[in-house]
Parts: C-alpha cells; structure tokens; sequence
C-alpha cells in the first residue's frame, strides 16, 4: 500500500474523498490515504510546497499564484505546483448580511475573503467593478477559508463575503441575501482542481494515477442512479447541520450539469476567465495566458486509460 497525504478546504468537493474512503477505491489501487483539512490557503500552499502534503484540492487560481510568486506563503521563486483534474467549476455566490439588498449596498463595507492575492478575492473584485464599486470603497481583510469566513457573516464582522454550498446555504437559511452567483457575473470559473508538484508526480507516477483512478471510481459511484440515497446519508453525515441543506448541497455536486466534473477535466473557459481576473488585479502584474504552465492533464489521460 502506497501512502498519501491530501490537503483540502472543508467542502462539498471532498465528496469523491468520503466515497473512496468508504467504498474501498483507495484501497483497491493500493492507496492509503489520509485528508487533512486546512485553514487557509497560506497554510495549504506551504503544506504542498514542504511536502508535508502531497497533493492538494483547492482552488486552480492558488496553482497560478504560487507558480507565479504572488501569494502571500512567503514562498520565494515560485513553486511547480500544477493541476492534474478538475473537480468542479466553483459554485460560489455572494452572501451578504440580511439589511443589503444589492451589491451597490456594499459601498463602504469592509468585505472577508480567504487571502488578499488569491483568486477568489479577484472574483469578488470583478463582481464588485461590475457592480460600479470601486476598490477604495470596499476594502477587503483576510479572515480564511469558507467556514471561517461563513463564521464571520453569521457573526456580523463582515457584510458580505463569497461563499461556496452549503455555507452558502447555511447563510440563506438563517436570512442573509444571496446577491449574486459568481458565475453569472463573470463568466465560467475553474473551481477546484487536483494539484501536486511536478516534482512530485514525476517522481511518484504510479501513486498520482492509482489516486486519479481512485477518485473517477468514486465520482462514477456518486452519479449512479441507484445510489443516490447512500450519496445523501454519506454527505449529511460527514458534512453535518440540517438535513435539508445538506440535502440540498448534495443535489447540486451530483447534478451532472452543475456538480462535479464527471471527467475530471479542467474547462477551458474558466481557466481563461482565472487568468484574466489574475492578469488584471495580481501584482507585480503580469499578462497570463499559457495554460501549460499550471496544467498537465496526461496524468489525468493515463490514468483514465488504465
């Protein structure tokens, strides 16, 4: 059995993580694998980057940022961190206290995101250009990943933050306004991915490809018609709080539409629209657009013809 640490932010994207687990796929290509949930993405890029972890879930815009030296880490020279599968195509909205009616009600409002450089603050900072506020109008502060920052909406030291399900749920159910969804705003948005360094992958192949074949096995698992009711006790006992919402929740990651990526492929489009926000709003600022620096999908390709 071949050992394996994953770092991930507490989330519905961890689905594919519980079913591998519980279902035997990890085991079955070998694998022992424990799942460690992080902070913060500081905290996770630094996990990666020391190979304390080896491969990490989170956000595709924290892989551009660290290969391109802009987050906040303290890591000098940039990583080789890449994105070997896609996992969703970030559902995040944006959650506002229960009294602002609109985004243009957040003028003078200071806003909660994971980090001040990384991607997410930069679709927050694109939905409120949109939306005719300006940066001085909005100052942002870090507070953490989405249980953090849900935390902090729930506890009135932030009027607004972007959240991802359920804590958007979470949020809705206790009467704080859904303003907006991400994607609506702005476009298509690669979510969560699959990352590791190239270092790494290269050195340990056979591992990266029984993990990849592990997670398709749960991912065709979760969207089996006749299993849908062991999908949804599975989520809401490891996710928690209402059945309802997590029922909710639970629709939404299994809807092949919406939900994960049942190919585990990376959407051009919003890999684009990451870029774009990056090269607009990451300092130093530079002009992105090779894809192939943060992506190597013939990990993703080997394993899916094993």
């Amino acid at each position: 059995m071949k050992t394996l640490d994953v770092v991930a932010f507490q989330g519905a994207s961890n689905l594919p993580m519980w079913v591998a687990e519980e279902q035997g796929f990890f085991a079955r290509h070998g694998l022992r694998v424990t799942l460690s949930i992080t902070p913060n993405s500081v905290e996770l890029a630094r996990d990666l980057h020391t190979g304390r972890r080896q491969v990490a879930l989170t956000a595709f815009d924290n892989v551009v940022t660290y290969v391109e030296g802009q987050g906040e880490a303290g890591i000098e020279g940039g990583t080789d961190f890449f994105a070997f599968m896609g996992i969703d195509d970030a559902v995040l909205s944006l959650m506002a206290a229960p009294g602002v009616t609109d985004i243009a009600g957040l003028r003078g409002q200071a806003l909660a995101v994971d980090a001040l450089t990384t991607g997410y603050a930069f679709v927050l900072r694109e939905m409120l250009r949109l939306s005719g506020l300006t940066e001085a109008e909005t100052p942002f502060f870090r507070v953490g990943g989405h249980g953090m920052r849900l935390d902090a909406l729930l506890e009135g030291r932030t009027a607004a933050t972007l959240l991802t399900t359920p804590p958007d749920l979470v949020a809705e159910a206790r009467g704080f306004r859904r303003l907006a969804r991400a994607t609506e705003m702005i476009g298509a948005y690669a979510g969560v991915t699959g990352n590791a360094s190239r270092a790494w992958a290269a050195a340990n192949r056979g591992t990266l490809l029984a993990f990849i074949r592990a997670w398709r096995d749960a991912v065709d698992w979760i969207g089996a018609s006749g299993n849908r009711e062991a999908v949804g006790a599975l989520f809401r006992a490891r996710m928690g709080g209402a059945a309802a919402i997590a029922d909710a929740a639970c629709a939404l990651f299994i809807d092949p539409g919406r939900g994960l990526r049942r190919d585990l492929s990376i959407d051009p489009a919003g890999i684009g629209t990451v870029l774009r926000l990056r090269s607009a709003y990451a300092r130093p600022e530079r002009l992105l657009s090779d894809a192939g620096r943060y992506i190597d999908l013939s990990y993703r390709d080997a394993a899916l013809r094993g």
